[in-house]
């Protein structure tokens, strides 16, 4: 088998891991698409208080109704109102959410953009 087909493979796996019900699979597909970590995304959501914000499942926290709830986010079609649903959207939105809607409540929060990957794997593993 050639070596891009196996890599084709594993993104469709992967994919197919996200999308699917499963929590523990959901979390390495977070991880591998993203290619952040779901434990310092948890971590970074604590540290930077989203959750003051955003209701999120899984950081006891988390129970904030200024934004959005963050459970679910994976499976919707647009984040921010005007992006794509996609890794790159997710973390760009979360780096500088200004630059995307200068007009947003959303405060820019000062996470470096692997900070900002890792919130997002932590996210999209949440169901």
């Amino acid at each position: 088998m050639r070596i891009s087909t196996v890599v084709s493979l594993a993104c469709i796996l992967s994919f197919a891991m996200l999308f699917s019900g499963c929590t523990s699979s959901s979390a390495q597909a977070g991880m591998a698409i993203f290619g952040g970590g779901v434990q310092r995304g948890e971590a970074a959501i604590n540290r930077y208080g989203c959750g003051s914000c955003h209701t999120i499942r899984g950081i006891r926290s988390a129970h904030g109704l200024v934004g959005p709830p963050l459970t679910g986010l994976r499976d919707r079609r647009c984040i921010a109102g005007v992006l794509p649903n996609t890794p790159d959207a997710v973390v760009k939105w979360i780096h500088d959410p200004k630059c995307v809607n200068p007009k947003t409540a959303m405060p820019t929060p000062g996470v470096t953009e692997q900070e900002a990957t890792d919130i997002a794997a932590y996210i999209y593993s949440i169901r």
